[in-house]
């Protein structure tokens, strides 16, 4: 019996009763597995062209460039300053070959990603001559066309002892002590080196190696010829490549881009676990630039 107020509940039903209407439950819609794979080749090309035409991360693997870049350090290299080549490209999926697009030349001091003409992967050097430079080096001073390149001495750089910079006995002979607080550090000589432009910057030479005196070398036109900051512990442009340095200078077109800042450090104490990350940061290093600066008066001499 029903009322003005009451109305049968037919939800579910129709005109016949039988809930012919009655939705389907717990079947799930049929998942477009072409479009999803779509979508993730599409992200995935971005990615690749941002890395191969913009910038991209990279990581310090070794003590080449110290004092300025540590192992562990994360930088980001743009890929435009110099144009675009082989190299330029993400996984060097690209042939080796000798083209350059918007091609331009790099400046004394910058840093840069280079692959060796007989390997694959990237090292990272600093430029120190240019085409139509000479060069050579006395007692591990560069002597560029036929001047010596200023080289000041510097306060001793006292760096934090960790896994990733273990400051070994090997490596950097009678530089670990312990300060004050009782921390272990690396006590590395510094000398600041100004090139003809007014690029200035720190290197470490605490140690005679066979490379402190090389023959003078022509840099040829579209070359530049490049050395590791660590001078004592550096595969570069003085080191032949069967020794796996970068034998001589390094054409334009081997050149993949200039490092531009670190974005963080991490000391090797880090394991998978990103909550672990955090403490392994090491301080004062994020966001640092590694564009050199430059001294006006030796820029207008």
């Amino acid at each position: 019996m029903t009322g003005p107020d009451m109305t049968p509940d037919t939800t579910g039903e129709d005109e016949t009763g039988e809930g012919a209407a009655r939705e389907e439950v717990g079947k799930p819609d049929k998942i477009d597995w072409f479009a999803e794979l779509r979508g993730l080749a599409l992200m995935l090309l971005a990615v690749l062209a941002f890395h191969s035409f913009v910038a991209k991360p990279f990581y310090i693997p070794s003590i080449s460039m110290m004092p300025n870049l540590l192992v562990g350090d994360r930088l980001v290299v743009s890929k435009y300053p110099y144009g675009w080549n082989w190299s330029s490209g993400s996984f060097h999926l690209l042939p080796r070959s000798n083209w350059r697009l918007a091609g331009d030349e790099p400046e004394y001091g910058d840093i840069v990603i280079v692959v060796p003409r007989n390997r694959k992967e990237d090292l990272i050097k600093r430029v120190v001559a240019l085409p139509g430079d000479r060069i050579k080096l006395v007692e591990g001073q560069i002597i560029l066309n036929g001047k010596p390149v200023p080289r000041e001495v510097e306060p001793a750089l006292e760096l934090p002892v960790d896994a990733d910079q273990p400051c070994d006995a090997y490596t950097f002979p009678n530089l670990q002590f312990r300060n004050p607080s009782g921390r272990e550090i690396c006590r590395l000589p510094l000398l600041r080196e100004t090139l003809p432009n007014g690029a200035t910057y720190l290197t470490i030479d605490h140690q005679h190696s066979d490379v402190d005196n090389t023959p003078e070398v022509a840099i040829p036109a579209g070359h530049v010829f490049l050395m590791g900051d660590n001078r004592d512990h550096s595969a570069d442009s003085r080191i032949p490549a069967e020794e796996k340095g970068l034998g001589g200078p390094v054409p334009f077109h081997d050149i993949g881009g200039r490092a531009e800042f670190i974005t963080f450090s991490l000391d090797g104490s880090q394991s998978w676990n990103p909550l672990s990350w955090w403490s392994a940061l090491r301080d004062g290093r994020a966001w640092s630039t590694l564009r050199p600066p430059l001294k006006r008066k030796a820029a207008q001499q």
